[in-house]
């Protein structure tokens, strides 16, 4: 079933608002999560998720009523010491949410509530404290001097915690007016948060928090390596990447994925750059989101357990975690495939932008990027990787390979040999472009100068690195600069 029409059959159209008992789909379905993720590039070490046993001992998170974070010296008078006064108050009651309206506004505050909580103590608290941190990160601020990425959380009277990594952390940018806009491709400076925090833990810690992201078990002399870095390698390697890229776990600091935008998610048909996630239905959304606040990290791989302890080989307790119950992945799944793009600003069609459809429609553009999503929706392998006849029945696939850079999907733990065929919508608000977002601007990635030696990347460069190519994806780098100018004035129409 297509995924609009699940949407509509919900009812979550705008303007009703009539009273409705959920259907609530069960999330940690241990079969359904096997046939939702792809097998990673090496089969063996395909990640199997705890059990739903396990799963369902995690106590579900209580969402509390949060509060806007001040850059130093920009906040009320005496704001803390009121925070302070004020008793808990819980946000999230599905009790209380009486029609699809009421569910896809609660699903909002999911999508900003923190997922980890600190107390004045922690290196993130007492990083936001600190102007050096500000001016490091460049992290950006709304009109009202508010540091939006992250909120006060107060679950006790008389303590103010602060409240991070929430979906808002990436998926959320503040706009040179200072306007924040949710569900988009982020611009939150986490990596060089990181670095700034590092700093603080020192190696050992450092090393081991590196190790848990990134490591690949299979292959032994990239493990190696990273055991041996140094605390100013370690923190190097997180300032040298961009807003708008984001090192995440399964990934690599060398290769990272660009933040995808989140508007129009209901109609992909995969999730992740490499196409790591089939989106059938809400429930897989629901599953992918639940892996992405934190459960991934509790998955095994070949007995590689990424949050598994000294020797990344046991499970925690499961009281001692959290997870979001399925009320609130039902409720944050509806609010995203409510969510449509901001007003684009361009002008409407004129000569140019006619003439850059026709570029469009004679290149053979339409055939990856079909409209109206601009995307069919399939994957298309990685230099290096050779289909398994299984795939070809299994997932949608179109086998023709586009060069562009296969080390995030053939040298990772969220690699699978594939890239997905990305949507073009958006791309006016969107960038930096590439999976690894190595270019800044669409001009960019029509400039037949990336694929050389020598090219200075635009966006994601990598540590150490003054010049690479940025490869592959060479349709329309052969046409003339007002084909070319005629064609981006085009794309940032849709």
């Amino acid at each position: 079933m297509r995924l609009i029409t699940v949407l509509l059959t919900l009812g979550v159209s705008a303007g009703q608002n009539r009273a409705i008992r959920p259907d609530i789909p069960r999330v940690w379905d241990e079969r359904a999560l096997k046939e939702m993720e792809l097998p990673v590039v090496v089969p063996e070490y395909s990640p199997r998720p705890v059990s739903g046993e396990y799963y369902y001992k995690i106590p579900a998170r209580t969402i509390y009523k949060s509060y806007p974070i001040y850059a130093p010296g920009r906040g009320p008078s005496g704001y803390l010491e009121k925070l302070r006064s004020l008793d808990p108050e819980i946000a999230f009651k599905p009790s209380e949410l009486r029609s699809n309206s009421d569910w896809i506004r609660a699903g909002e505050l999911v999508f900003e509530a923190p997922t980890q909580l600190e107390d004045e103590a922690a290196v993130f608290s007492k990083a936001i404290a600190d102007p050096a941190w500000y001016s490091h990160t460049g992290v950006r601020l709304t009109t009202e001097g508010i540091m939006p990425y992250a909120r006060y959380v107060i679950r006790t009277k008389g303590e103010v915690e602060v409240g991070s990594l929430s979906c808002a952390n990436c998926h959320m940018k503040v706009t040179d007016a200072g306007v924040k806009v949710l569900a988009g491709p982020g611009d939150f400076p986490l990596d060089p948060t990181n670095a700034f925090a590092y700093r603080r833990l020192g190696l050992q810690e450092a090393r081991r928090d590196f190790l848990a992201l990134f490591s690949t078990p299979w292959l032994r002399e990239r493990q190696r390596q990273m055991e041996a870095y140094s605390l100013g390698a370690l923190t190097g390697i997180w300032d040298s990447i961009p807003a708008g890229v984001l090192a995440r776990n399964r990934s690599s600091p060398f290769f990272p994925p660009s933040i995808p935008d989140l508007h129009g998610v209901r109609e992909r048909r995969y999730l992740d750059k490499s196409g790591l996630n089939q989106h059938r239905s809400i429930a897989d959304l629901m599953r992918y989101a639940a892996m992405a606040e934190g459960m991934e990290f509790y998955s095994s791989f070949k007995g590689f357990i990424p949050a598994g302890g000294e020797k990344y080989d046991k499970l925690p307790e499961p009281e001692t975690l959290r997870r979001f119950s399925e009320e609130q992945l039902y409720a944050l799944s509806l609010w995203l495939y409510s969510q449509e793009p901001p007003s684009n600003p361009n002008p409407p069609p004129g000569v140019l932008v006619r003439a850059g459809q026709k570029v469009f429609e004679r290149e053979g553009c339409a055939a990856c990027h079909t409209p109206p999503l601009y995307t069919n929706n399939k994957l298309t392998p990685a230099d290096g990787f050779e289909i398994p006849d299984e795939h070809r029945s299994r997932y949608s696939i179109l086998p023709i390979k586009v060069g562009t850079d296969p080390h995030l999907t053939m040298e990772t733990r969220r690699g699978t040999g594939y890239y997905k065929v990305p949507s073009l919508r958006g791309l006016w608000y969107r960038g930096p472009f590439e999976h690894n977002g190595s270019v800044a601007t669409l001009e960019d990635w029509f400039d037949a100068s990336r694929l050389r030696n020598d090219y200075v990347p635009t966006g994601f460069k990598g540590y150490g690195v003054r010049t690479r190519a940025v490869p592959g994806h060479e349709f329309g780098l052969k046409l003339s600069m007002e084909e070319r100018k005629a064609l981006v004035a085009f794309l940032k129409t849709l």
